[in-house]
C-alpha cells in the first residue's frame, strides 16, 4: 500500500504502471533528467519548465510518483521531486540506462 503521500513501497512498483507514467513525452524527460543528474538531486517540479498549466504539472508529477520513479517531498512553499534511483535499479535493473540511452533529442 501507498505511504500517505502516495510512495508505493519497491515491492509494489508494477512495470505496467511505470511504462505507462513513460508513455508521456514530458514526463519521460523529466526521469531523463533526473536519472543524469547526480544521486539524490531534487529538483523543484516547476524548474523542468515544462510548457503546461500548473494543474497539469501536478498531474504529471502526480502520475511520476504513483508509478514510484519519484518521490516528492515538501520543502517550505515548494514541492520537490527526487527520482527513486536505487528502488528502480533494484526491482527493474538497468531501466535507467535504456530511458536515458533513449532520450529524444
Amino acid at each position: 500500500m501507498p505511504d500517505a503521500e502516495g510512495h508505493p513501497l519497491p515491492e509494489e512498483m508494477d512495470f505496467q504502471t511505470i511504462l505507462k507514467a513513460l508513455s508521456d513525452p514530458m514526463r519521460y524527460e523529466v526521469i531523463a533528467t533526473l536519472a543524469t543528474a547526480e544521486e539524490g538531486a531534487k529538483r523543484s517540479c516547476a524548474s523542468f519548465g515544462l510548457p503546461v498549466s500548473k494543474s497539469t504539472l501536478t498531474y504529471h508529477f502526480r502520475v511520476l510518483r504513483g508509478s514510484g520513479l519519484i518521490k516528492q517531498v515538501d520543502l517550505g512553499n515548494s514541492r520537490m521531486a527526487q527520482l527513486r534511483r536505487q528502488d528502480i535499479e533494484r526491482r527493474f535493473p538497468g531501466l535507467l540506462t535504456l530511458i536515458v540511452e533513449n532520450r529524444a533529442g
